[in-house]
């Protein structure tokens, strides 16, 4: 039995992440979808949107304001990591402590034990596996006290499903602003100077600025993720510089893509905005770390995205300096150490750069590489004394494994698919992916020629041992 018994993961009752930062604003919408959400009859709610418009954020939000509400807890299932539909499945079970067995499909597993409870599931990134919406029926036919709560860019198309839309912030008549103490009621200005002084605690609104933030605010549409980036700025750019230059970019990209959304189109504009203000070294350092799957720790990011030698700003340095600037994100693990994460948008826009650049197939393997040896090193580890802390690290680790998994497929380098397959095994068959794990052994032997090799033998012996381990001998 591993550390991770069947559903008794968070004592708590919940697993919801810490937010770094205060929730601004959406006082309405917070009231209007927890009473949705708790209405009887209600079962599964979307909260829909462009990215970054908080749909994330807001879910935890609620999720937090309702944890009262349900007696078997509340569960928030990350899905943005996630592009296979027929990982979902997985995913959800992972994050409720749930084992697989072998004795019966995972969904029934699924099915079976939130049969009888009372709780909320919160998954969020559903866009991401729009395919696996079923998988959301089932659960719902199957458990009658789980309601779900959803983020996406479009909604699920399931019956029973209430979309909720989510709005941008409020903002001021940009036509006629209001004077700076009644500024502070609009919520996009209300992030704008809590973002501000948490990076200049001397910022404040007065009479000389505040034509200008309330006009980037109205220029950004009051989108959450775009007013934070812009705000990171104030150590370097008065409001009215950051308005000057913002006016410059938006003026340069309105001959976009039309068929774009106008909100997307300026958080793509904010985000380009953002990084061509950076040092080269700093933009390259970013673009690098968008091959990162669910973030990474800092160790990670000198082995990957530096090589020996390579001209440019220190790993610590070049780090802090994106922390800075609301492009990387700092969350901290049980026991202190540092984790690196991009937001979902902020990431798909480095992977693009990165694609521009000519290095993502070069950058791609080494990360592989990386995870390759990380799984290695583990793989003895499992069979020891430090086995609950490496299980715990390739855990925290297992979206990133996917990801190179995944490249490795797509790539043609098979036979390092096969040994990263074969060193996460026991990995896989202790902490219940036994499903996944066949999944990806099974697509890299397939591509794989039938030479003998020591990693074909190897990727063999781990894909038996987990036909096995469910009795599918």
């Amino acid at each position: 039995m591993t550390d991770l018994a069947q559903g008794s993961r968070y004592s708590t009752g919940h697993n919801l992440p810490v937010q770094p930062t205060l929730f601004i604003g959406r006082e309405k919408q917070m009231e209007e979808a927890s009473t949705l959400c708790l209405r009887e009859g209600v079962r599964l709610v979307t909260l829909t949107g462009p990215g970054g418009t908080g749909k994330t954020r807001m879910a935890v939000q609620l999720a937090e304001r309702m944890l009262g509400e349900f007696s078997d807890g509340v569960f928030f299932i990350a899905l943005a990591a996630i592009t296979d539909p027929a990982f979902t499945v997985a995913t959800i079970a992972h994050g409720l402590g749930i084992m697989e067995d072998g004795n019966r499909s995972l969904l029934d597993s699924v099915k079976g034990y939130l049969r009888d409870k009372q709780l909320l599931l919160v998954l969020d990134n559903f866009e991401q596996v729009l395919d696996a919406g079923s998988v959301v029926a089932d659960i719902m036919s199957a458990a009658p006290a789980v309601k779900i709560l959803v983020t996406s860019r479009s909604r699920l198309r399931l019956r029973g499903e209430h979309e909720f839309p989510v709005p941008p912030l409020t903002l001021p008549d940009s036509a006629q602003p209001p004077s700076p103490e009644r500024l502070v009621q609009y919520e996009a200005v209300r992030l704008f100077i809590e973002r501000a002084t948490a990076l200049r605690p001397d910022f404040g609104l007065n009479a000389e600025n505040a034509h200008a933030v309330s006009e980037i605010c109205a220029r950004l549409d009051g989108l959450p993720l775009a007013i934070e980036l812009a705000a990171a700025r104030i150590k370097i750019l008065s409001p009215q510089a950051m308005l000057s230059r913002l006016q410059s970019r938006l003026t340069l990209l309105t001959g976009g893509q039309r068929d774009l959304p106008v909100r997307q189109q300026t958080l793509g504009n904010t985000i380009e905005w953002s990084y061509d203000l950076l040092s080269e070294p700093e933009q390259i350092l970013f673009k690098r770390l968008s091959v990162f799957s669910a973030g990474c720790l800092f160790e990670a990011v000198e082995a990957v995205c530096y090589q020996a030698g390579e001209p440019g700003i220190d790993p610590l340095d070049g780090v802090s300096s994106l922390v800075d600037k609301n492009l990387l994100r700092q969350t901290e693990l049980p026991g202190g150490e540092a984790r690196f994460v991009m937001l979902e948008t902020i990431q798909e826009y480095g992977r693009e750069k990165l694609s521009e650049s000519g290095e993502a197939a070069e950058l791609n393997m080494r990360h592989a590489l990386y995870y390759l040896s990380l799984a290695e090193q583990a793989d003895p580890e499992l069979r020891g004394p430090r086995q609950v802390e490496w299980l715990r690290k390739l855990e925290l680790e297992h979206d990133n494994m996917r990801a190179a998994l995944r490249w490795l497929q797509e790539a043609g380098q098979i036979e390092t698919a096969l040994l990263l397959g074969a060193a996460l095994m026991q990995f896989w068959r202790m902490r219940g992916h036994l499903s996944e794990g066949r999944a990806w052994l099974e697509g890299a032997l397939a591509q794989d020629s039938s030479t003998p090799t020591p990693a074909r033998a190897k990727a063999l012996m781990a894909y038996g041992t987990l036909a096995s381990t469910q009795g599918d001998y």
